[in-house]
């Protein structure tokens, strides 16, 4: 948990961890996301693998092992896009990019998601949890620049 002062006072931040892993097809860009499963979420928007870090855990271990404990999907070199702040509840969530594997084949292996599936740009845009649409923004951005620094 991260702590943040709101007037004079400590409040907790709750913080997760996730990737966002792309591959290319064709002329267009496929980024990795998953659907939370449940009744209750089958209207949910989709998201960025994710969770929350083990006590000690670095953010980038915690996204690695969220990413292949709900996927299958193991990540190679990764680079940060920051962070969001979900506008109702403040939670933070930190998201690490880079290819996936080619021969990666996403699997629901977890009860958290009732699906994981490569998805196209424009298709993960109208899917994804709006809150969330900085980091297609921040990967699209990276990606263009061409270096293999994380975007600032």
């Amino acid at each position: 948990m991260l702590a943040r002062r709101v007037e004079n006072r400590e409040i907790a931040v709750q913080e997760s961890a996730g990737t966002l892993l792309f591959r290319r097809r064709g002329d267009g860009l496929e980024v990795l996301l998953v659907h939370p499963s449940g009744n209750y979420n089958r209207h949910a928007p989709w998201g960025i693998p994710k969770g929350i870090p083990n006590p000690g855990e670095e953010l980038q271990a915690a996204a690695r092992r969220e990413t292949a404990e709900e996927t299958g999907v193991p990540c190679g070199e990764l680079v940060s896009l920051s962070h969001i702040e979900y506008r109702k509840s403040r939670k933070r969530v930190h998201c690490f990019a880079g290819p996936a594997p080619a021969e990666a084949q996403p699997r629901c292996a977890s009860w958290e998601i009732d699906r994981a599936e490569f998805v196209l740009l424009a298709r993960a845009r109208e899917l994804i949890h709006p809150d969330q649409l900085p980091f297609l923004d921040r990967l699209e951005e990276w990606l263009r620049s061409g270096v293999s620094k994380p975007p600032t």
